[in-house]
């Protein structure tokens, strides 16, 4: 049976009851957002903040019934809220605010940059592979809503997540399970999203998908020091960052950025790494610091962190990237893969101290450095 498109979708929503009044969610003009891919069916319903709350059976009985339709193999029905009403409970279990728990899941760690283009995705999914080889289950969770890269990176972009109408599977790739937006969207489609509805969207993937028992999850974040990596270190139990910089002044400046946020923030940075650390070519050996050399070994020195290693600039790891190959597993004897390696085991042995910690409780005044008057 074909999988039902968008305007499929939207003839259903005309279907479903508000639980205001008799009025569809459609007739609410609650409905912000579908998409829809392969069988895969995401719909992100805004909802005034007033009664988001109560709105849970709403959203689950949404789900349910594009789940039904034939040709659907994932339904995903994300709840958001223009702004959260004032003096407001945080909500207990499922819903805008929960804490996120991920009971296998015994040590996540987010792969964060200040800025976009130093190479943190790639690195994120050939951590990922490293530590599979060191015999530890792995999964990458891709919470880049913007351009989610880790289908590619692993070669899974053409397949398709399976759900058994509650639960979704994960796919798995080079012995590292993966779930991305990615699978739910086609390559060149924007997502023109407020941050509510990514938020919604990432703890939904985060909850609703059947992880098993995971000694790490590597969570790729979005670059930068906006909204979703606040909220996800507010609302995942973080074991720990890793900061990926190149050696330039420029990007080194937004890694102090990033990598402070999470000081701010009470998640330990477990590390920076220099990636495009140097080039060797291919055909005299000579080595060149095409972006300058060690300026992340001395920035983890100044802000009293450590410097888990550096990565060259080569064409092997982007050539492996691109085809969906990592490195670390399609050439794994190769210099490139052991630098990865080594970086893994170090990432590691910080996590290997006991459980995961709770997610830590945010204070504006501390992070602004308020005191009482």
């Amino acid at each position: 049976m074909p999988a039902p498109g968008h305007d499929d979708i939207l003839a259903l929503l005309k279907t479903v009851d508000s639980g205001t009044g008799g009025l569809s969610v459609v007739d609410r003009n609650w409905v912000k957002d579908v998409l829809t891919k392969d069988g895969h069916v995401t719909v992100v319903l805004e909802v005034p903040a007033a009664i988001g709350p109560k709105l849970e059976p709403v959203r689950a009985a949404t789900e349910k019934q594009i789940a039904a339709l034939g040709g659907v193999v994932s339904a995903t029905v994300v709840l958001t809220a223009e702004a959260a009403p004032a003096k407001q409970a945080a909500p207990q279990g499922k819903g805008a605010g929960a804490r996120i728990e991920l009971p296998g899941v015994k040590h996540i760690v987010a792969v964060a940059s200040g800025k976009g283009g130093v190479g943190k995705s790639t690195t994120a999914v050939n951590l990922a592979v490293a530590l599979s080889q060191l015999g530890k289950k792995v999964a990458v969770f891709d919470a880049d809503i913007f351009g989610p890269s880790q289908p590619r990176l692993l070669g899974v972009s053409k397949l398709k997540p399976q759900s058994d109408g509650k639960r979704v599977t994960p796919l798995e790739a080079h012995g590292v399970k993966v779930m991305s937006i990615g699978f739910m969207i086609a390559e060149d489609s924007p997502i023109v999203w407020r941050g509510p509805m990514v938020m919604g969207a990432l703890e939904q993937m985060l909850r609703d998908v059947d992880w098993g028992e995971l000694d790490v999850m590597i969570v790729d974040m979005p670059p930068g020091t906006g909204d979703t990596q606040l909220t996800m270190s507010q609302r995942v139990p973080l074991a720990g960052a890793v900061i990926v910089s190149t050696p330039q002044d420029i990007a080194l400046l937004d890694a102090r950025k990033g990598l402070n946020m999470f000081r701010k923030v009470e998640v330990p940075i477990l590390g920076l790494i220099e990636n495009m650390s140097y080039h060797i070519c291919t055909n005299c050996g000579h080595r060149e610091d095409i972006f300058s050399h060690g300026g992340a070994h001395k920035t983890a020195d100044e802000l009293k962190a450590d410097f888990l290693g550096e990565i060259p600039l080569d064409l092997k790891i982007r050539e492996t990237s691109d085809g969906g190959t990592p490195i670390v597993a399609s050439e794994p004897s190769s210099p490139h893969a052991k630098a990865y390696l080594e970086i893994a085991k170090k990432i590691w042995a910080k996590l290997d101290h006991g459980p995961q910690k709770a997610a830590p409780k945010i204070s504006l005044g501390k992070m602004f450095g308020l005191g009482r008057s």
